[in-house]
């Protein structure tokens, strides 16, 4: 353990036994250890000593010292959605149970929240394929297909988040093409083509919900065949339900991700079977201009992966999927440019 991270322990065991007298008066966290670490925030296991029974332990998500903590780093922000939504009918998400939000960037806020026990596993991306766990795959996703319909059928002021702007698509394109043009040359392909290209066939909206941003079962922790919560908030926002809808359905062993290692069975559902699953909870018909956020969707993929490629060249490591991501990312591109301009395959149910 490195001199700052040890120091930063120390700080954040104080202050979350300050911060934990609100929660539970009383308590005292006796001992923090780092679970993940990661460019967006840092994860730790806290003790719990004095508090409820039920949580010997805590989670503590905390902002990286000395950056401000803003857009994917504000945990505050993260928290504040969590709080709205946790007990909402279907909705799993943990219990955020208390917060403090430092001085920074020089001391980093961060907030404490349950530890929900659960695997964390994305079928597509692991090499194991092993048959024996397939049904369980299946399930996991067919219940993470009605959470996310619980959690768009929320209506955003009714949680209190009628205050939080309503992303458009305009915006959803332009986000991932600000990304791409931060990108080495090698990693962006044509994207100004494919920015435009969206940008001249974009539907009209449907009435906006509350989006993960990163939904599938990689962000989930599950136990036997049921999804316990949906972690890993960093990018949420208020907008079209479809950007979730056809993010969580590209993760299929049909949607042929380019970072997936081996083309053998998982065990997920096929997109048409995630989105009937979906539209049972919902309540919907089928939402209509999925191809065009097919398209988004893999413009999305490879914007955000341009820029894990960059972080892991920059830090000399990168993990293997996002590797195998480096050639793919053109072919992304041009397949959204053929789904758009009708010469590449549509949707199949």
């Amino acid at each position: 353990m490195s001199a700052s991270t040890a120091e930063l322990i120390d700080s954040l065991r104080a202050r979350a036994t300050r911060a934990a007298q609100a929660w539970a008066p009383g308590a005292r966290i006796s001992e923090v250890r780092p679970l993940t670490g990661g460019a967006s925030s840092l994860t730790f296991i806290a003790t719990v000593e004095g508090g409820p029974a039920q949580e010997r332990s805590v989670v503590l998500k905390v902002a990286p010292p000395g950056l401000a903590p803003v857009r994917n780093r504000d945990v505050l922000r993260q928290s504040r959605v969590m709080w709205a939504l946790h007990g909402r009918p279907g909705v799993r998400v943990p219990r955020v149970l208390f917060e403090d939000a430092g001085e920074p960037p020089e001391i980093p806020p961060f907030h404490a929240m349950s530890l929900v026990p659960g695997e964390c596993v994305e079928p597509v991306l692991e090499d194991d394929r092993d048959p024996a766990g397939r049904p369980t795959v299946r399930a996991r996703a067919l219940d993470a297909a009605g959470v996310l319909a619980a959690l768009h059928r929320v209506v955003p002021a009714d949680v209190g988040l009628a205050d939080e702007p309503v992303v458009s698509l305009a915006e959803e394109i332009d986000r991932w093409t600000k990304a791409f043009a931060t990108v080495p040359a090698d990693l962006q392909g044509d994207y100004e083509r494919c920015a435009r290209a969206l940008h001249a066939t974009m539907p009209a909206p449907l009435p906006p919900v509350v989006n993960h941003g990163d939904y599938r079962l990689g962000n989930t922790l599950c136990r036997g065949d049921r999804v316990e919560a949906v972690i890993d908030w960093e990018i949420w926002s208020v907008g079209d339900p479809r950007v979730d809808l056809t993010w969580f359905t590209f993760f299929t062993d049909e949607g042929r991700h380019p970072a997936a290692p081996s083309g053998d069975p998982t065990g997920m559902p096929t997109g048409g079977e995630l989105l009937d699953a979906y539209l049972t909870v919902a309540g919907l018909g089928t939402p209509p201009d999925l191809d065009w956020f097919t398209a988004l969707t893999y413009y999305k993929e490879a914007g955000a992966t341009a820029l894990l490629i960059k972080r892991g060249r920059r830090a000399e490591t990168m993990h293997p999927a996002i590797r195998r991501m480096i050639p793919a990312l053109p072919g992304l591109l041009r397949e959204a440019e053929r789904i758009l301009d009708g010469t590449g395959p549509r949707r199949r149910r």
